[in-house]
């Protein structure tokens, strides 16, 4: 985006595949109208790709920060990244930090680590963090037209960042400080997660009282002020499924609600592995086709899917598992087709809501499988069509 408005980019990444892809105009993601934006911007000379960074005006830190089995943060990449720009800093450079972190890393990790240089922040160097707020599937739409946060070390350093980012965002750049700007990225996410956690215990709660939780949502959300989301097997993806515990983290007396929630999200999969159970009665010889593996629809992002740990936690326990997904070509037990996947199986489940699953070959799937059950975990599919190709349908959170 920067390079498109005219912007000289350098791109650095430590992973030579992505560096060559971007240097020959391709990309390694599936993302709408990406791959010809950069072809474009390459072309041009706006954009290069390169293993080790280079004197510039700006730098942009933008890389994972994972969490550890012990859900803590690892800041080893962003630790890294810094650590890579200090020989090539100068007097009056901007840089901010993009990658989701726990709050203070602006000023308690990065800020040290640049005046390693001897450059003083501040004064020599304008240093902030601002978050990016884009969903796969729009993010040149949303990296245009969402409204941003930018927290500044200090009001100079706000103000820097907000003429770079003005250049290409259309959306209203708020200023505040390091700290503030962290939490509010992390909020933004953990809201979700919260909600969605509400959802699920609700699922939970009709399981039990044998009501169909979707019927409740649908009604309770006809009231103005009620906006339930939606359940499902799990929350997954780099944002919602880790940054809430970033929180926890800071503050792990007061974040209690938070907790609960992330602990709930991360045990649904192992509610749909017992719905699972109880269906096929423990009967291991049964076959099980699971169609889509992704952390959400319509992306090929697999990052703490809990479909992979369903499937994980099924082979386990020595289920015969395979798996379609039209995003995913690199995963051990997935087929090539729908229909290679459903060969001999005794339970098809709908894993996850992409659009490719919308009119499924229901007739010649019946005919291949040895079984009549379909698991729908997202009420994504419609029952009576499944249902008028001899099919018992099971909904998660409805029987």
């Amino acid at each position: 985006m920067f390079s498109c408005y005219g912007h000289k980019v350098i791109g650095v990444d430590v992973n030579e595949k992505v560096v060559n892809n971007i240097n020959k105009g391709k990309i390694i993601i599936e993302e709408p109208n990406l791959e010809e934006l950069v072809e474009d911007v390459v072309k041009k000379g706006n954009l290069i790709a390169s293993i080790l960074p280079k004197e510039s005006d700006v730098f942009i830190i933008s890389v994972p920060t994972p969490i550890k089995d012990d859900k803590t943060s690892d800041m080893s990449y962003v630790i890294s990244a810094t650590k890579s720009i200090v020989k090539y800093l100068k007097e009056g450079n901007i840089v901010v930090l993009e990658s989701t972190s726990p709050v203070g890393t602006t000023e308690e990790v990065v800020k040290p680590i640049i005046e390693e240089s001897g450059l003083k922040v501040g004064r020599d160097i304008m240093l902030g963090y601002c978050p990016e707020r884009v969903i796969p599937g729009k993010i040149i739409y949303e990296l245009k037209n969402n409204d941003r946060v930018i927290g500044g070390i200090d009001k100079k350093s706000a103000e820097e960042i907000r003429k770079i980012y003005k250049t290409i965002v259309d959306g209203n750049i708020y200023l505040t400080d390091c700290k503030t700007a962290e939490l509010c990225k992390l909020m933004e996410n953990t809201y979700r997660d919260v909600n969605i956690a509400l959802s699920n215990e609700l699922l939970l709660i009709c399981d039990k009282l044998n009501i169909n939780v979707w019927e409740v949502i649908e009604y309770s959300n006809k009231h103005p002020r009620v906006n339930l989301h939606t359940p499902g097997p799990g929350v997954g993806g780099h944002c919602l499924a880790v940054d809430p515990w970033f929180i926890i983290e800071k503050e792990p007396e007061l974040s209690n609600i938070i907790k609960s929630s992330r602990l709930l999200n991360d045990s649904m999969p192992e509610y749909v592995y017992n719905k699972i159970d109880k269906i096929l009665q423990k009967d291991k010889s049964k076959k099980i086709t699971i169609l889509g593996i992704t952390y959400k629809a319509n992306t090929d992002d697999m990052r703490e899917s809990p479909i992979i740990k369903l499937i994980d936690k099924l082979l386990k326990n020595n289920y015969n598992v395979k798996v379609f997904d039209p995003y995913i070509k690199d995963f051990q037990i997935n087929c090539q087709s729908i229909l290679e996947a459903c060969k001999d199986s005794d339970l098809l489940i709908l894993g996850v809501n992409h659009d490719y699953f919308k009119n499924l070959p229901l007739d010649e799937i019946k005919t291949t499988m040895k079984g009549n059950l379909i698991l729908d975990t997202r009420n994504f599919l419609d029952k009576e069509e499944v249902e008028k190709s001899g099919f018992i349908y099971k909904l998660l959170g409805s029987n």
